[in-house]
């Protein structure tokens, strides 16, 4: 019995250029997603998805489309040689692709304060919670990554972003005390920026629509939406229509049910008082 290898996880940024390389080839042989689609026989979802970098392409398509397109197995040789990646899983570097350029996103969170508003020491303190532990060099690598992705709260033109975290969060223990007054300073000054709402859902609340756990939403610049979950067993990519609306609707009510933003802004300065 011969083993199987596990399948490889794929660079989104490469998957990305491919899909542009079959758009391309598409276009010069005048087939619009919709004709091609028909071609083959498969879901013209399934082409703009490839297109867009949201989709593999697998091997057996790609050798049927170097047919139809006549690319000579431009795109079979690009499937091979698909760079893997090992700093992200598959989901995760797909999210990561979007989030850098969502202009929008909306994030709930229940268990820390969400990632691109971490301080570089509380992300490293998060980091080393982690069962079962990474080492040193993997936390490092991985701190400076999630201080990275923060580069959209500066960009010249940042998304519009929404936060709503749950009040237990900013009373987590999480680092020394240095480390937590540092970060409740951190989202006292990230509160003022223009385009971000930040809300905190009260510990005292009887209402809370995210029991299910945290989440976040986001729009791409083509206004797909999309949303992205995080569980103990894993991560999960959300694309379908149904399940996005779904965490939508629950987002929209936990915005109703947390403090306002101005009141979630004195929460902090109270917070900060008391350390």
């Amino acid at each position: 019995m011969t083993s199987r290898k596990p399948p490889r996880k794929k660079n989104v940024s490469a998957m990305k250029m491919l899909g542009v390389q079959l758009g391309t080839a598409r276009r010069a042989a005048g087939h619009t997603q919709g004709s091609l689609a028909r071609e083959l026989m498969v879901d013209e979802e399934t082409i703009a998805s490839i297109e867009q970098g949201r989709r593999p392409l697998k091997p057996d398509l790609a050798e049927a489309l170097d047919q139809l397109l006549d690319t000579k197995g431009l795109l079979t040789a690009g499937v091979a040689n698909l760079p893997e990646i090992d700093q992200f899983p598959m989901w995760a570097e797909l999210y990561i692709h979007h989030e850098r350029e969502a202009i929008a996103l909306s994030w709930y969170d229940t268990l820390v304060v969400p990632g691109i508003l971490q301080t570089e020491a509380y992300a490293r303190a998060v980091l080393r919670n982690r069962v079962p532990a990474y080492d040193e060099d993997e936390v490092e690598t991985r701190t400076a990554a999630r201080v990275e992705r923060q580069e959209i709260l500066h960009r010249k033109v940042p998304p519009t972003l929404s936060f709503v975290v749950w009040e237990p969060v900013l009373h987590l223990g999480i680092g020394d005390p240095r480390v937590r007054r540092e970060q409740l300073r951190h989202l006292r000054e990230i509160a003022e920026l223009p385009g971000i709402a930040m809300q905190f859902l009260p510990l005292d609340s009887p209402y809370h629509a995210g029991l299910n756990g945290p989440f976040t939403l986001l729009e791409t610049p083509d206004h797909q939406h999309l949303a992205y979950t995080e569980s103990q067993r894993g991560s999960q990519w959300v694309s379908d229509p149904d399940e996005v609306s779904i965490l939508a609707r629950k987002y929209a009510m936990l915005r109703t049910q947390a403090l306002t933003t101005h009141d979630s802004m004195g929460l902090l300065d109270r917070l900060l008082g008391e350390t």
